[in-house]
């Protein structure tokens, strides 16, 4: 039997062809019949569908012979070593895998995985900025004053000249600071070792050391890690300059979200922008939904159209390493949980 590709999300018709064409020397085993279903493009986890004995049969046939499996496997994912017991490699459609992969028993090296991180870059970058703009173009004043028919002068504020920090220089907070930094932001980035970073940073910063006062725009963009959960709390929140705004791309959990809301609410922060919180789904009644001065989004700011195409162009690069006994791109790293 050749090895199998197994295909553990919905693809797109087009995007199963490029993976079949580009590497014939695999199987592409894809049964959308027996997939979640999904609500949108690019939706990786759907509604599980309900399937006879048989289908489930078929499917726990495909787990069994799979090689590669582009995703998790939906069905029973925590039972990976005895469901599947030739698979060598999971090609995962998120950037930050780390909690997830822990779940699933992911504890060693024993399984290759890799990430998508890199993917998903742009799009939140993109969100970032749209939040940024959003207030500080003042754009709540102008929708006001459409709403009650007032023609009047005014002024606002711009982003070019401020300074911003990226807590995590990663993909996402490359690509932030990238895009920033085109719009005027003098942006600086922080590591652990204290490297330097290069363009588009201006300084590589300790979050420890460095003066939280002196930027207007903070920038969580960092994995979820043991190290950084509860990273940015009270304490950092309140060592911001009055009036600046807080960006959160990383996960719920890095931010402690009570101290957010007591600084919207007294209006410390100019405002914050979310693709995250804690817990997801926020559940209805969290004060978070009504706070002022603030953006959220719910962790979908980087579901666009043209994610699985760059998905397959990074999986489609990463199997033909695989063939050729490269390094793999993004490979997870069990022990640093990213």
């Amino acid at each position: 039997m050749r090895p199998q590709v197994l295909i553990c999300s919905f693809l797109d018709a087009e995007l199963i062809k490029r993976i079949t064409d580009e590497v014939p020397q695999f199987d592409v085993i894809y049964c959308p019949e027996l997939l979640p279903i999904p609500q949108f493009s690019a939706d990786h986890w759907g509604n599980v569908r309900e399937l006879t004995s048989s289908q489930l049969e078929q499917w726990r046939e495909h787990l069994a012979n799979a090689t590669i499996m582009f995703d998790f496997d939906w069905w029973e994912p925590q039972d990976w070593r005895e469901k599947s017991p030739k698979l060598r490699w999971i090609q995962a459609t998120q950037a930050g895998v780390g909690a997830r992969a822990e779940a699933l028993g992911h504890h060693d090296n024993t399984m290759l995985i890799t990430t998508a991180a890199g993917v998903h870059a742009k799009p939140l970058a993109e969100f970032a900025l749209a939040g940024l703009l959003y207030f500080v173009r003042d754009l709540p004043a102008l929708e006001a004053r459409r709403q009650t028919e007032v023609w009047s002068g005014g002024h606002s504020s711009t982003l070019y000249g401020r300074r911003a920090l990226m807590v995590g220089a990663g993909s996402i907070g490359r690509e932030v600071a990238r895009t920033l930094s085109f719009m005027g932001v003098s942006c600086d980035g922080t590591t652990r070792s204290g490297r330097e970073l290069g363009q588009p940073f201006e300084n590589s910063v300790n979050l420890n050391d460095c003066q939280l006062e002196s930027y207007d725009v903070v920038v969580l963009s960092c994995p979820l890690t043991q190290e950084t959960r509860g990273l940015f709390g009270e304490q950092q929140i309140s060592a911001m300059k009055k009036g600046s705004i807080l960006v959160n791309l990383a996960r719920g959990p890095v931010l402690d979200q009570d101290a957010l809301l007591a600084a919207l609410v007294s209006g410390h922060l100019g405002g914050a922008v979310l693709d995250v919180a804690s817990p997801e789904p926020l559940p209805q009644g969290d004060p978070l939904w009504k706070a002022p001065n603030l953006v959220l989004s719910p962790h979908c700011a980087a579901n666009v159209d043209a994610e699985n195409t760059r998905l397959v162009e990074l999986f489609i690069k990463n199997i033909r390493r695989f063939l050729d006994g490269e390094e793999l791109i993004n490979r997870y790293d069990p022990h640093a949980g990213y």
